[in-house]
């Protein structure tokens, strides 16, 4: 009995330094590609003309930074032939315009050059509807023990939309998004619903709504099933490589990721109650 036992704590003891053996995999690192950023939002009672566009490139897995480019030409036209460059704004791969001019309806071309190659990405600013109220109820959830807050907005009125809401929550460092669409509230009132176990009297919510292409929705909603609670956990595999409208002219097997967007933004910020 007293050998079997001495065995079981040396077993136990080998199977605990085991598990905190640190194992580095050898990974591939595949070529650097470009990531566009590029949502230009026209947020409600602004002008829209100061616009910014982030670049950077992939990296390998283990990286704890994101590769900024420097140096890469960034213009957007319009239908008129209108021409807002963005010039780099720092050495974070930001750049910045000042003189954009939104309309509503109008289709802009993105332009980017970069290591004497052209990308480019064609999209249109859609309308986005305003938030019209908000409600509060404090004993939602399965154990009644969340507060659940919901944003109202009308639906535009005789025609297919889709919608690309976010929600930043004071309590998450990183913000909560998601898509909706009109197929069963076509004119109609629609919302978006958000649940939390930790909001307080007097904190602050923020919903941010954009109207968004059926192409744009779609891309989406694959993007965030791979990267939320529909996916496998942080180390599975990506079902597919996302790709958006960005598409490199010079070389096309070279393509970026990322996307090209445009909208009118609505933005309601709650204290909760």
């Amino acid at each position: 009995m007293k050998i079997s036992k001495l065995l079981s704590i040396i077993l136990l003891v080998v199977i605990t330094t085991s598990c905190e053996k640190v194992i580095d995999v050898d990974l591939e690192t595949a070529k650097p590609r470009l990531v566009v950023e590029a949502s230009i939002n026209w947020y409600e009672n602004t002008t829209g003309n100061e616009q910014r566009i982030k670049l950077s490139t992939t990296t390998d897995y283990y990286s704890t930074t994101v590769p900024p480019v420097l140096d890469a030409t960034v213009f957007i036209t319009n239908s008129s032939g209108d021409v807002f460059n963005f010039i780099q704004e720092d050495l974070s791969g930001t750049y910045l315009c000042n003189d954009f001019l939104p309309s509503l309806g109008e289709t802009y071309t993105l332009t980017v050059v970069y290591k004497g190659e052209t990308y480019t990405a064609t999209d249109k600013l859609l309308d986005t509807p305003t938030i019209t109220r908000v409600e509060q109820k404090n004993d939602a959830g399965p154990l009644g023990n969340q507060t659940e807050i919901k944003f109202f907005f009308n639906d535009l009125i005789d025609e297919t939309n889709q919608y690309f809401a976010r929600i930043d929550d004071p309590y998450k460092v990183i913000p909560e998004y998601g898509v909706i669409e009109d197929r069963f509230f076509e004119n109609n009132e629609m919302f978006g619903l958000y649940f939390s176990e930790d909001f307080k009297t007097g904190d602050t919510i923020k919903f941010t709504l954009n109207g968004i292409t059926r192409n744009y929705y779609n891309y989406m909603n694959i993007l965030l099933a791979q990267t939320g609670t529909n996916s496998a956990g942080p180390f599975s595999t990506p079902t597919s490589t996302i790709r958006g409208n960005v598409v490199n002219q010079t070389n096309f097997d070279n393509f970026a990721l990322g996307y090209f967007r445009l909208s009118k933004t609505a933005v309601k910020e709650y204290i909760v109650e």
